[in-house]
């Protein structure tokens, strides 16, 4: 059985998946609007990238800015809307105005899943109570990865909870996958492995262009080979 860490590249367009799994990537997180942290992209979107390449997509089900459910009929709808367009993964996750899960908008999104896996984004990392949030959510179908930096200002800040969190693994609500991301930098990475986090998510990172320039299948090969040899 192979060992090898996921490596995670979010992708705008048909262009950033070619190249993102040119360079080694495992997965994609498929988003659009940067700018905003990603929203969920257009399902015509969805469709040219899932014909570009054959590795796993997630895509984001948030409408808006922050983390405020908003409307959940329309995220149930577009949930709905990209299964059919053929999307099998999923990434989600939305806060009350205290800071805790909004559980009943999850449940009602994840209804629409259906089974489907998805991630938990950094929503965790502006909850009031990390514990508390994993124990509500524990159990919910398909629920397999949180992705975090341990902190809302990065990985920097939050790698101590990251190496806490990993330690708990098994324990009521620390089941799924940690999926590290936010102000993730190579240097990171041998001491997130030794403590068995084995999966990360990288955005700027893959573009030495930055968010106006497409990702770069070095820059991802870059990541895959450092995760390669750790």
């Amino acid at each position: 059985m192979s060992t090898r860490a996921l490596l995670e590249v979010i992708a705008l367009d048909a262009e950033d998946a070619v190249a993102a799994q040119a360079g080694g990537a495992d997965r994609l997180e498929l988003v659009t609007e940067m700018a905003a942290d990603g929203l969920t992209p257009p399902t015509a979107t969805v469709a040219a990238i899932r014909a570009a390449v054959d590795i796993p997509l997630r895509v984001m089900v948030r409408l808006a800015d922050g983390f405020a459910a908003g409307d959940v009929e329309r995220l149930v709808g577009v949930a709905e809307e990209m299964r059919e367009a053929g999307a099998t993964e999923f990434v989600l996750g939305f806060l009350d105005a205290d800071g805790g899960v909004d559980l009943d908008a999850v449940e009602r999104v994840v209804g629409a899943l259906d089974g489907c896996r998805w991630t938990f984004h950094r929503a965790i990392d502006r909850a009031a109570d990390r514990d508390a949030l994993r124990k509500q959510l524990d159990g919910l179908p398909g629920l397999d990865t949180y992705l975090t930096a341990g902190a809302d200002t990065g990985v920097d800040d939050g790698l101590p909870t990251l190496l806490a969190e990993a330690a708990r693994h098994g324990e009521q609500g620390y089941a799924p996958r940690i999926l590290v991301g936010g102000g993730l930098r190579l240097d990171h990475v041998p001491e997130l492995l030794a403590a068995g986090i084995d999966a990360f998510h990288i955005g700027g990172a893959a573009r030495p262009d930055g968010w106006t320039g497409p990702v770069s299948a070095g820059a991802v090969r870059e990541w895959r080979e450092a995760l390669d040899q750790s």
